[in-house]
């Protein structure tokens, strides 16, 4: 049984990938909340045989922790399914599930996808209050599984109970749009990112990027709040499209620039990787747990990198071309979602036997 109170962005993709592999050796169900970023056929994304249980009383994540209904909920679908692994996913959720299910009698996971308390953009107190959140939930008999060595290392601040599986990608349905980057790149250069416009992406400096390269086209793949940040006239701002229309235009790119102030492990980084964009990142968890500088991208620390990295490929000065096929190959035998479900699959098998046996 799986707990999602954010059922959409990178939790979303992790679970359709994960139980479509799932479904073949266990009956799979799912407790989920909308969230504004929910697709609307979100039931059809999945695999039929997962049971998916929408729970009204997840509303945010700090709405969601603050709701006593919430607990009750959760823990009246565990009682009625009677689930032999539970998997809470992101904060909320794992907060509430630690809490209101008796996770001494059974195996119990939990993956932060990204701790809460390391975002940038909310309050110190926020902050602070996110972190006690995990610190005393960390406390409950449940491993923690991060999604990256970047966030295992958080975790084992908070509890020695803790391991990480990488988060891995379908490279199945992305082999068809896998376009090489040859090593003289046309003109104008194409420039993407994808995501919500919000402040953990960090728009403001990639319009700053923007602005510094007007000989090239820069596409924002999504929608946000802070588009209004987006004014370099060289920036298209895609909307919400399709993800056929989105892996088109990432197809048609030369980079893929990701400039966030944090990160869990993002898929739209993995995805970009195996797909052969030239990867230029920000120097946070997540982003540099995948990309090593100089090696399979670049790590950038301020708009003028990134804008001189980008210069140094096309004129030839460093070799694009040899980044991207060393991150594409990195995420093929790495990060693909098979190596990922076995990982977890054992983790799960190993914390039953024991807790089983005992």
């Amino acid at each position: 049984m799986h707990v999602a109170e954010p059922f959409a962005t990178g939790v979303l993709s992790f679970l359709i990938d994960i139980t479509k592999r799932q479904v073949e050796d266990y009956e799979v169900y799912i407790l989920y909340g909308i969230r504004p970023l929910t697709p609307e056929n979100v039931e059809q994304l999945f695999d039929k045989r997962v049971h998916l249980m929408r729970i009204d009383s997840f509303k945010g994540a700090i709405g969601t922790v603050v709701n006593l209904r919430a607990y009750y909920d959760v823990y009246k679908w565990y009682k009625g399914i009677k689930p032999d692994i539970v998997h809470f996913h992101s904060s909320a959720s794992g907060f509430i599930g630690r809490w209101a299910l008796p996770c001494k009698n059974i195996p119990a996971f939990y993956t932060p996808h990204g701790y809460s308390f390391l975002m940038k953009d909310g309050a110190v107190f926020k902050r602070f209050l996110f972190w006690l959140i995990e610190y005393l939930s960390a406390k409950r008999p449940c491993m923690t599984i991060a999604c990256s060595e970047g966030e295992y290392k958080e975790a084992k601040k908070l509890s020695p109970n803790a391991t990480y599986v990488n988060n891995g990608i379908n490279t199945a349905d992305l082999k068809t749009f896998v376009r090489p980057i040859g090593r003289d790149i046309q003109r104008p250069i194409q420039i993407c990112t994808s995501g919500r416009i919000l402040y953990q992406k960090n728009p403001k400096l990639f319009n700053e990027i923007a602005m510094l390269l007007p000989e090239a086209r820069f596409t924002w793949i999504g929608e946000g709040e802070l588009k209004t940040e987006l004014t370099s006239p060289n920036i298209h701002i895609t909307g919400w499209i399709k993800r056929k229309e989105v892996l088109n235009i990432i197809k048609n790119m030369d980079f893929f620039i990701l400039p966030s102030l944090w990160e869990g492990l993002p898929i739209s980084l993995l995805e970009a990787m195996y797909l052969k964009k030239i990867c230029l990142v920000s120097d946070v968890t997540g982003n540099r747990d995948v990309i090593k500088n100089g090696v399979n991208g670049l790590i950038c620390n301020s708009a003028d990198e990134y804008a001189d990295s980008v210069r140094g490929i096309v004129n030839g000065s460093m070799d694009g071309a040899l980044f991207s096929e060393r991150a594409s190959k990195d995420v093929e035998e790495n990060y693909n979602i098979d190596l990922m479900a076995q990982k977890y699959d054992e983790i799960y098998k190993s914390v039953s036997a024991a807790k089983y046996h005992n």
